[in-house]
């Protein structure tokens, strides 16, 4: 703990970590649409040597009664401040892949060990604790033991209590409280930005019922029962949170695919469309003429109607590559899309990269297609799900054609579907929106041509909300 440390230490390095831009105070608005008064980017500690170097040392302080054997930061962060932990104090470092390489050993734990040695785990900021208990499952699967992690700064948003119940003890240096009354004191930041940093965490907690492991399991209700309300409430990702919101507050389980090619006839149809839907779903790659202006006009829509985006990329590479191609290139999908969505043909590498690329962000994997002969059955669909429980800080759900799982946090959205059931000449099946949400027991339908494709799409979107969300409503009142 930092009861180590002396008072005025931890005081000037709390201004430093301010000075050096590593903590930002305003209104910035996450990845998850969710608007925040504090953002944190201790990336920048690489930039300034001496301040690494102490950071790495206080770590090392708060963990100065514990026997470990190795060290291993989590990925990428804290790589740095456990290597100087390593050099300073002659410790063994273990080095975690986010994916395995194809070819060599492909071994996900690096470095020399043996089993049943004790590896101290290094953070530099805890939330939920679910990056933490990544790397502390994988270090397990590997025959190490975890008992203890070091963090620069805990967050105070449940963290602490969720990663107790996976017996992994966290010690801080400091915390959300300590940081924000010393900038205040220091006439960094005014009371007001205190009080409202410290409303922000309470109101953003994480549930502490549950551990990271076993929290799933205990949950009482089925999904497919609860309102979308309650099942806000026991989401872990704030997109998530706020894309159940949406749906209770617009009564509009209903998402628009708009492939459409042009970007003005995709911005018309959105604008008709908008108010009855809660999801706007996009093909980014088919449109001719995108521009960064089409973005913006497309986020402003976004606004004025109360719906999330969805860019429907299918990422299905290595973790590196997807982490490009999600943040980068000439989309910068990671920049503007709310949610979006892979395969899992590459194992939970996939998910690695994209939460790389944009820890704010939210992803559904595909564990179902509407199309024939499709291959995502059986076994797929149940790793698929594996994959979203160990990431369920960044899944929120399913591309499905039925429900795959009772838990809560989870949304199963269904494509390829009509008012009219069906199918057409390339393969694609059709269902109803009283079969997807009232049978099926999904979520929220996913509709394309059947409202792009007629003259008057504003009313027909309004017939699909309506037909789905009072399947919605009757499968909840049973």
């Amino acid at each position: 703990m930092a009861d180590k440390i002396s008072e005025d230490v931890l005081d000037k390095l709390i201004v430093d970590l301010f000075e050096i831009e590593g903590v930002k105070f305003g209104d910035f608005k996450l990845k998850s649409g969710i608007h925040s008064p504090a953002y944190f980017d201790l990336r920048v500690i690489v930039s300034y040597p001496k301040l690494m170097k102490q950071v790495s040392e206080l770590l090392y302080i708060a963990a100065a009664d514990l026997n470990f054997d190795s060290v291993c930061g989590v990925p990428y962060t804290a790589l740095p401040l456990a290597t100087v932990i390593s050099v300073e104090h002659d410790k063994p470092m273990l080095i975690r892949r986010r994916e395995a390489k194809d070819y060599g050993t492909k071994k996900m734990i690096e470095g020399k060990y043996r089993p049943g040695d004790m590896c101290l785990v290094v953070e530099d900021v805890v939330t939920s604790g679910s990056s933490v208990f990544e790397t502390v499952q994988l270090l397990r699967e590997y025959e190490l033991r975890v008992r203890d992690a070091v963090v620069l700064l805990d967050r105070e948003q449940g963290g602490t209590e969720r990663l107790k119940k996976d017996g992994i003890k966290l010690h801080s240096v400091l915390t959300m409280s300590r940081l924000v009354d010393v900038l205040q004191r220091e006439g960094k930041i005014d009371n007001g930005m205190r009080t409202k940093v410290l409303k922000f965490v309470e109101h953003n907690k994480f549930d502490t019922s549950g551990s990271q492991g076993d929290g799933l399991a205990q949950r009482k209700q089925l999904a497919s029962s609860m309102t979308f309300k309650q099942r806000g409430e026991a989401a872990q990702n704030l997109v998530a949170r706020r894309l159940f919101n949406i749906m209770e507050n617009k009564q509009s389980n209903l998402a628009v695919s708009v492939d459409l090619t042009k970007s003005a006839d995709i911005i018309k149809m959105v604008d008709q469309v908008g108010p009855h839907v809660c999801v706007v779903k996009t093909h980014v790659d088919i449109i001719e003429d995108f521009t960064a202006d089409f973005v913006s006009k497309l986020q402003k829509l976004a606004e004025k109607h109360n719906f999330l985006i969805f860019e429907d990329r299918k990422y299905a590479d290595i973790g590196n590559t997807v982490c490009h191609q999600y943040g980068g290139g000439i989309y910068k999908v990671a920049d503007w899309a709310h949610i979006t969505n892979a395969h899992t043909v590459p194992g939970p590498g996939v998910v690695q990269g994209l939460k790389q690329a944009n820890k704010d962000g939210a992803c559904l994997l595909i564990a179902e297609m509407s199309s024939s002969g499709n291959l995502a059955t059986g076994e797929y669909t149940k790793e698929t799900l594996k994959i979203a429980r160990d990431h369920s800080d960044f899944v929120i759900g399913f591309i499905c054609q039925s429900r795959i799982c009772e838990d809560p946090e989870f949304i199963c959205m269904t494509p390829g579907v009509k008012l009219e059931g069906g199918g057409d000449s390339l393969g694609q099946q059709y269902t109803t929106p009283r079969d997807a949400v009232f049978s099926r027991r999904t979520d929220l339908v996913i509709v394309g041509r059947g409202i792009t494709g007629v003259t008057n799409p504003e009313a027909v979107a309004n017939e699909y909300r309506l037909a789905a969300f009072a399947s919605y409503q009757e499968r909840i009142s049973q």
